[in-house]
């Protein structure tokens, strides 16, 4: 069992009670449409938000960025800090980004907080009109290298809440060297086909917490990379995208690992992917420990539950190669559904650092065509109650009944 300690997650209901409780009359408001904002979709408003942040930030007291109803058309922006105190990030209206994708698109980020502590970004919605950027990276072109639609990086003690974020050029939300995150109520949206358009992404991060939340996109829905640590996923719907992945790691022969995980209480609605963990067949002195994948519901998922450590999609940079990445402590516990394909719990672990410590318990996923298989290779655990399809019985120790369907 994953073994997420809570006191993160109270931090944070701590800090989000303080801001309700001063967003009163007399905390000092910053509206943007004072300083030349128009929520009219055709003005360029970047310079008034940045404004509006500058003072907020720089207030001695708690302060508030306004965004009031109406559509704002803003450019690139950095909301740095560190600020003298809480900031609240309160959007009523919606922000949408130029129509032509260069104007965003070479930074890498459209709306980046960056090294600020206390801040509460509320409600609202992002649109980063990504359509003509995936055209450009579909036809080839030259085209840049696509913005994030909104990034916390070097924050601590964040709350992301009632957010809408949609057609991102790549990835919506990523979280990068940040601690006691909590994003919650969030709804993404970006079509099947979007290359590229994660929901969430979490580096290097610890301490985040991401509940409530409605994610479909052309990619994973959540995505915990190398360093996160301490992370709670829970009653998140996915779907369409790539499912709840863990990596991909070993991008990097020296990489922090992933530990203390735990995903649960979600539906996957036709994921091309469930839960997942995958490494690139290359050396990597990264692991991933102490993981627990608990009370989901598969919905015609293409592959509900799969530790893949031989990926190498182009087939450049890893052939004949062995994943360096340990991953030990992985539970999958009440787990039921259906698999779009046969092969419904895949375990293919690398072959000079086997997977070890893995947990089958109560699992249940049915294929509508015929019957499921499992296929291990490299993993050795145990397996408990009853287990459909349960084909390893010689890699795992069975506590209880098993089955195959």
């Amino acid at each position: 069992m994953a073994n997420n300690t809570s006191f993160p997650c109270a931090i944070i209901l701590v800090s989000i009670v303080v801001f309700l409780i001063n967003s009163s009359n007399a905390m000092p408001s910053f509206n943007v449409q004072k300083y030349g904002a128009r929520g009219d979709g055709k003005t360029d408003s970047t310079e008034p938000f940045l404004t509006a942040w500058s003072l907020a930030c720089g207030s001695e007291a708690q302060a508030m960025v306004y965004i009031p109803h109406g559509t704002y058309l803003v450019r690139n922006l950095v909301f740095s800090g560190p600020c003298k105190n809480i900031i609240t990030f309160k959007i009523d209206g919606k922000l949408v980004a130029p129509k032509n994708y260069w104007s965003i698109g070479n930074s890498g980020y459209w709306i980046l907080f960056a090294k600020v502590n206390r801040i509460l970004v509320y409600g609202g919605t992002i649109d980063a009109k990504g359509a003509g950027y995936w055209s450009c990276r579909k036809k080839g072109g030259h085209c840049p290298q696509g913005a994030r639609s909104i990034s916390f990086s070097w924050c601590n003690n964040v709350l992301l809440s009632g957010l809408t974020s949609l057609n991102s050029q790549n990835i919506h939300v990523t979280v990068h060297h940040s601690s006691n995150v909590r994003i919650q109520n969030i709804r993404i949206r970006a079509p099947t086909r979007s290359p590229n358009t994660d929901g969430i992404i979490v580096q290097s991060s610890s301490g985040v917490t991401i509940s409530r939340g409605v994610i479909g996109t052309g990619d994973d829905c959540i995505a915990l990379n190398q360093g996160s640590v301490n992370i709670w996923i829970e009653r998140v719907h996915c779907g369409p995208g790539h499912g709840i992945s863990i990596g991909s790691l070993g991008d990097h022969a020296d990489e922090e690992g992933v530990k203390n995980v735990t995903v649960t209480n979600s539906v996957f609605t036709k994921t091309r992917n469930g839960v997942r963990i995958k490494s690139w067949a290359r050396p990597s002195s990264g692991f991933v420990r102490n993981v627990e994948f608990r009370n989901l519901v598969m919905r015609n998922v293409g592959n509900p539950l799969i530790i893949d450590q031989n990926y190498c999609p182009s087939g450049k940079g890893c052939p004949n190669q062995s994943s360096g990445v340990k991953i030990s402590g992985v539970t999958f516990a009440n787990i039921k559904g259906t698999s779009r394909t046969p092969i419904a719990v895949k375990l293919d672990c690398s072959g000079s650092h086997h997977c070890t410590g893995i947990r089958l318990k109560n699992i249940n996923l049915t294929y509508m065509k015929g019957s499921t298989t499992s296929f291990c290779k490299n993993a050795h655990g145990r397996a408990s109650r009853v287990v459909v399809p349960m084909n390893c019985s010689s890699k795992f120790e069975c506590d209880e009944a098993f089955g195959q369907n």
